[in-house]
């Protein structure tokens, strides 16, 4: 199998990254105004000037990209990082099992479950384990299900019920019946799943749940490929502004607060580099709180929707971004708490208990096998401790560190709750399931 790495590197973009590099002494003075913790001095011995960090064109990617783009990682002592457009998670994938020594990557922004599909190698070529670790969690909330214009009469929202005799009779006909997702497993995948099921519809056997790169959902709606899709953003904005679907619901709706993608990095990377790691997290920290400010989103827009980055009109990311939704079919969100959070409400700590229901889940769907050791398996890949650690050098206040790994008591829109402490409770209230 033949593994294309989406890097994208120009002759412009070499320029481009050197001048920044050269004017970083500059910006530390406006990096000192903006952020809480100030300017720190980067720490002495860094065992290298910077990784290699792949994003996919997603809002939710915004603190890696504004790091890179106002200094962070420099100021951090991290000149020479990385972050470079990956095509699809598949792509992402590929590159993270590669790793920069051959071409690779060494990190990405990335859907939470996927460190531990790769971890146990269930995705990877032939199946060989790659153990990653989660640093940060890099937003809740932010995503979105949409449905096809030719849906406009019934208003889907929450409730898909209404959703699932159109869909039973398109299938009687004999058409087929496709709802999209970005990757097996993932975060999108498990959305629109829940969403089915507690509107009655079997993702499995009423529907075929497919996989598109999140950059292609509009064009495949647009040409009838699909009947609704979840992704992030700004790809549900765009649908509505060109008038192809709506959007049914926001996935803060479904569970409000939910984590979203995760700052995920090889093991082997992480341990050769112990204070580059540090020093790392503590850029990305800083980068989530600037872009959590909204007095900051206008210029974080601007920035990701940039041809070096997105290449998106602007106006499809902004008004989400500061919680301003037109779902389409005249449904208006002002000043939303489902928006996208960077660092409020600790949406940059990576909760163990969050990461145990992903795997939860994705038992439940039979993507991972229901005796794996879900316990252990979160404990070695999700490493809240630097994250602690990191934070602390960063000298955030005691109330914007959790004082458990665990968020407790989660619940989502149907009444169905997750008890951390009892996950087999959780599998049994959900009705639709192939465990």
């Amino acid at each position: 199998m033949t593994k294309k790495i989406s890097h994208q590197v120009t002759r412009r973009s070499v320029l481009r990254t050197g001048s920044k590099a050269a004017a970083t002494a500059a910006l530390f003075s406006a990096v000192k105004a903006a952020l809480p913790g100030g300017v720190h001095a980067a720490e002495a011995g860094l065992e290298v000037k910077g990784a290699t960090l792949g994003f996919i064109a997603l809002t939710d990617s915004s603190p890696l990209i504004i790091a890179q783009e106002k200094g962070l990682f420099a100021k951090h002592g991290l000149p020479e990082m990385k972050v470079l457009k990956q095509a699809s998670w598949a792509t992402t994938r590929d590159n993270l099992e590669l790793g920069s020594a051959n071409g690779g990557i060494d990190g990405a922004h990335i859907l939470t479950p996927m460190p531990y599909h790769i971890t146990v190698g269930k995705v990877t070529k032939n199946n060989v384990k790659i153990p990653m670790v989660i640093l940060a969690r890099l937003n809740t909330n932010g995503q979105a299900i949409s449905v096809s214009q030719s849906y406009a009469d019934l208003a889907i929202g929450l409730d898909a019920k209404k959703l699932k005799n159109r869909l039973a009779a398109l299938s009687a006909s004999g058409d087929s019946v496709k709802c999209a997702m970005t990757f097996p497993g993932g975060t999108h995948d498990l959305w629109i799943r829940y969403w089915l099921a507690a509107g009655g519809i079997d993702p499995d056997r009423d529907v075929s749940v497919i996989v598109v790169p999140p950059p292609q959902m509009v064009a495949n709606m647009k040409v009838k490929t699909m009947e609704a899709f979840c992704v992030g953003e700004p790809w549900n904005a765009q649908l509505v502004n060109q008038k192809i679907g709506y959007t049914a619901l926001t996935t803060g709706e479904l569970w409000k607060d939910h984590p979203e993608k995760a700052l995920g990095m090889r093991a082997d990377w992480v341990e050769k580099n112990p204070k580059a790691t540090k020093a790392m997290l503590m850029a990305v920290l800083e980068a989530q709180m600037w872009c959590d400010k909204m007095e900051n989103k206008e210029e974080m827009c601007k920035i990701v929707s940039g041809r070096d980055w997105f290449k998106v009109p602007m106006e499809d990311i902004i008004d989400r971004a500061k919680g301003n939704y037109d779902m389409g079919l005249g449904r208006t969100y002002k000043d939303s708490d489902f928006l996208m959070k960077f660092w409020k409400d600790h949406a940059s700590y990576p909760f163990q208990s969050h990461d145990l229901w992903f795997l939860t889940e994705n038992q439940r769907w039979g993507i991972l096998p229901a005796k794996l050791d879900t316990q252990a398996l979160v404990k070695q890949v999700n490493r809240e401790d630097l994250w602690r650690e990191a934070a602390a050098a960063l000298g955030v206040p005691a109330a914007d560190i959790p004082a458990s790994t665990s968020r407790g008591l989660e619940k989502f829109f149907d009444g169905v709750a997750f008890d951390p402490a009892n996950p087999s409770a959780y599998l049994s209230a959900v009705k639709i399931k192939r465990i």
